[in-house]
């Protein structure tokens, strides 16, 4: 029933398509010459099943990301990871803030496996991890500062959820000069039709969305400079 729902989606969605595209949306940034590729809360908390956060569809997502992140590590790129942990989530000085008020942030205590990231992802020692206490990868980090000390111009976005997390670290990233690109085979959430619906929003008006093939080809393009 979901499958039949969310090609039901797609399927409206590429009339949609036809209707932003005549009103101008759903321009392409496209990539820019040097990358780096941005894991959006792929922590325990969001891939394991029973947790309180955990998403569906990590039997595509998990591999996918695997193969982006070692064509990534092949060509030397910047890597991050992100995972969301608070201090204090008890009583009134929670540095949860009103957020921990609206979803269960008390189980990301930090220190807490579930917001380690998955080990199938083999984060490396190098590679950096933005331990987060708001949805985007930027807000309240020093990702943006990090990124363009290292002359970043392109972001590829992994996670979930896509239309959270993922989606407002695309917005962020636009808004601090890199072009997001989100890998259609790399992000996910917890809904049906949250993924097709963010999808198409955010390749309407914040980032280009791109098959995995394409994001693979696009990397083995890249000059040596770039590497």
């Amino acid at each position: 029933m979901q499958q039949d729902f969310e090609q039901a989606l797609r399927t409206a969605f590429k009339e949609y398509a036809a209707f932003y595209k005549g009103r101008g949306f759903m321009r392409r940034l496209g990539y820019g010459k040097r990358p780096a590729i941005v894991n959006v809360d792929l922590a325990k908390a969001w891939t394991t099943k029973g947790s309180a956060f955990a998403c569906d569809g990590m039997e595509t997502i998990i591999p996918a990301t695997q193969r982006l992140i070692a064509a990534g590590r092949a060509l030397g790129l910047p890597i991050v990871f992100t995972t969301c942990a608070y201090e204090i989530v008890d009583g009134p000085f929670a540095d949860t803030g009103l957020w921990g008020k609206k979803i269960p942030l008390e189980h990301l205590k930090a220190g807490s496996p579930l917001c380690e990231i998955d080990d199938r992802l083999e984060r490396r020692a190098d590679e950096l991890l933005v331990v987060k206490k708001r949805a985007s990868a930027f807000q309240g980090t020093d990702l943006a500062g990090y990124l363009t000390s290292l002359g970043v111009d392109t972001v590829i976005l992994t996670g979930v959820t896509l239309s959270s997390c993922v989606r407002l670290s695309c917005e962020d990233a636009l808004w601090n000069g890199f072009r997001p690109i989100v890998v259609r085979e790399c992000v996910g959430d917890r809904i049906a039709g949250a993924v097709e619906w963010n999808l198409f929003d955010i390749d309407a008006k914040f980032g280009d969305v791109e098959p995995l093939e394409g994001v693979l080809a696009y990397l083995d393009s890249l000059s040596p400079e770039a590497r």
